[in-house]
């Protein structure tokens, strides 16, 4: 991925926090099959290993689990968000007329080694661990226990589950650091105003970061 200085984001903690806000990936592989792409939700340990641990799962059906071998290199890519962006936003453009569109977004690159786990205990912790995290804001978080056990017991057993062993972290956060600060707010405010408030959001502490 292409990251001029000014859009690089090397803090970890910030990488591993984009994460976990935005745990939907797309597994990128590269096995006996050639290049595949797999749309899954992740979950981030930053304890484990160096660079953090993403475990996941897959239905058994699917073959990239079959298709890929323990160590393999991989790619997980975590798109935060991303916005079109006018250049009638930027303040400047009235006075100027310098200004062209442009697309702004945010991305995390996870690159790793691949390790599958097909057993039922680590599958079934996993299962766990994913549904406390995402039922956690319903007002009556769902368990597997509310399942019959047989029920769930078949269903583990129709998934495989997968980690990534995080070898290096890449971010990009393109929101517009590269204008003046009053472009930079202008463009933000009228980005909340149409709706896309992450974007928004994250351009207006920029701004503020800049000012």
């Amino acid at each position: 991925m292409y990251i001029p200085a000014h859009f690089d984001e090397p803090r970890t903690e910030v990488l591993h926090d984009l994460v976990r806000q935005y745990p939907f990936g797309m597994l990128v592989t590269h096995g006996a099959s050639g290049l595949d792409a797999n749309h899954i939700p992740f979950e981030l340990d930053p304890q484990q290993g160096e660079m953090g641990m993403l475990t996941a799962h897959v239905a058994r059906a699917n073959p990239v689990w079959q298709d890929v071998a323990n160590g393999d290199d991989v790619m997980v890519v975590f798109r935060v968000a991303d916005a079109y962006v006018s250049p009638n936003w930027y303040p400047s453009k009235h006075e100027f007329h310098k200004q062209v569109p442009t697309w702004n977004y945010m991305v995390v690159h996870a690159y790793g080694r691949i390790t599958i786990r097909d057993d039922e205990r680590f599958v079934r912790g996993m299962v766990a661990r994913l549904t406390r995290t995402h039922e956690a804001s319903q007002p009556t978080p769902w368990k597997m226990t509310d399942s019959p056990t047989e029920f769930i017991d078949t269903m583990l057993k129709a998934i495989v589950g997968l980690e990534v062993e995080i070898t290096r972290l890449v971010g990009k956060l393109k929101l517009s650091q590269n204008k003046d600060v009053d472009d930079i707010r202008g463009a933000g405010n009228a980005l909340k105003t149409k709706g896309d408030g992450v974007i928004g959001d994250a351009m207006l502490a920029c701004a503020d970061t800049k000012s």
